[in-house]
């Protein structure tokens, strides 16, 4: 039985030149499916969760085709890959919903350093306890994660010297997150931050991965990846997805599989690796020395998402879903988007002509897959 997997999508509008414009307040309001976050200039849609790996495809790839015919609509508008400011205009905050004082607080604490487009995975598992052991697995892994899907090299026209600039400065809240015990552990954690303060609500825990839920932090129901960034190209997409899946398959089935049994280490000592890997992942990703959380040995990125790799292939063989899985070796034999980039920029090639490269291909690639996986839908 596969499980249930669903996203949430954040994009960049503005114009085939690159330049961001807000537009979320309009979109918002236009548009069935869509939200905005606290600036303008990015907006967000979901997708329900579904099993079935052909039909995420159509829900990842269907929204985004209407909203393109939407900005059409109001003007010469596209989406913009990429999960920062890669052009420009860092230095202003430009709000969705001034009357919003969630936002006023999100604004004045930390300022466009939140103003990111990222894809948020959510994996279904209703088991709190299992929850929590996966949390504890994904957490320490998450620099995996970042590594394969960095999008984020550049900065106000500039490379900023990380392959994930978004992680590199996204401010994680609060400023420490234990690997939890158990779900009461969740629980009563959540309550304390939420009496001093260092949480705002339920929402407010900015952390690589997070249990989410109905009514957090008691009725939960799945995992919540948020370290990613941006992953423009579906197909790509779905086979870090399909990494995700086949590994919490593989931690169904072997309850040993937890950081709080398997490591050598403590969990204060795990949490210290976890954040440094992040860190490095952040400014190196598939090429980022990481420190392992079961032994402490050191080896890049790359090399331990392989060994995760062949791990997880049979599981993924066995469900059914290994052809989605099978791209992300093209992720590590080609790079991942801020790789690419980063090679384009360091052969000449500017900031600007980079991005413009970026929005097209975007588009024609959701255009041949709607025009090869969405037809019999409609």
């Amino acid at each position: 039985m596969l499980l249930s997997k669903g996203f949430e999508i954040e994009m960049y509008t503005g114009t085939p030149q690159g330049e961001i414009v807000g537009l979320s307040d309009r979109i918002v309001a236009d548009l069935d499916g869509f939200v905005y976050e606290p600036d303008s200039r990015n907006v967000e849609y979901t997708t329900a969760p579904l099993c079935c790996y052909d039909r995420l495809l159509c829900a990842l790839v269907r929204p985004r085709q209407r909203l393109r015919a939407y900005l059409k609509r109001l003007g010469d508008y596209t989406l913009i890959p990429g999960s920062s400011l890669s052009l420009g205009r860092s230095d202003v905050f430009y709000r969705s919903d001034p009357n919003n004082p969630y936002h006023t607080y999100i604004e004045n604490t930390y300022g466009t350093n939140v103003v990111t487009a990222s894809v948020h995975i959510n994996i279904g598992i209703n088991d709190p306890e299992l929850l929590m052991r996966a949390i504890r697995l994904i957490r320490v892994e998450a620099p995996l994660f970042l590594a394969l899907s960095a999008s984020s090299p550049f900065l106000d026209g500039r490379a900023t010297g990380y392959h994930s600039n978004r992680w590199g400065v996204f401010p994680k809240t609060p400023a420490h997150v234990p690997l939890f015990e158990s779900h009461a552990h969740f629980i009563r954690w959540t309550e304390q931050q939420l009496d001093a303060g260092t949480m705002q609500n339920v929402r407010h825990l900015w952390s690589s991965v997070r249990p989410n839920g109905n009514r957090r932090p008691y009725d939960l129901n799945r995992l919540e990846l948020r370290i990613c960034d941006l992953i423009v190209d579906p197909i790509a997409l779905l086979a870090v997805t399909a990494f995700l899946e086949a590994r919490l398959v593989q931690l169904i089935s072997d309850r040993s599989l937890d950081p709080l049994k398997q490591s050598q280490f403590s969990a204060e000592d795990l949490l210290a690796i976890t954040d440094a890997n992040e860190d490095a992942a952040a400014r190196n990703s598939l090429d980022a020395q990481l420190k392992h959380w079961q032994d402490g040995r050191t080896l890049l990125a790359r090399d331990w998402i392989e060994e995760v790799y062949h791990q997880v292939w049979p599981i993924a063989k066995a469900q059914g879903f290994s052809c989605f899985l099978s791209p992300l070796k093209k992720i590590l034999r080609e790079g991942n988007t801020a790789q690419q980039w980063l090679k384009l920029h360091a052969s000449g090639e500017d900031c600007h002509s980079i991005i413009i490269q970026a929005i097209k291909g975007a588009l024609v690639q959701e255009m041949e897959l709607e025009d090869k996986l969405c037809q019999l839908a409609a």
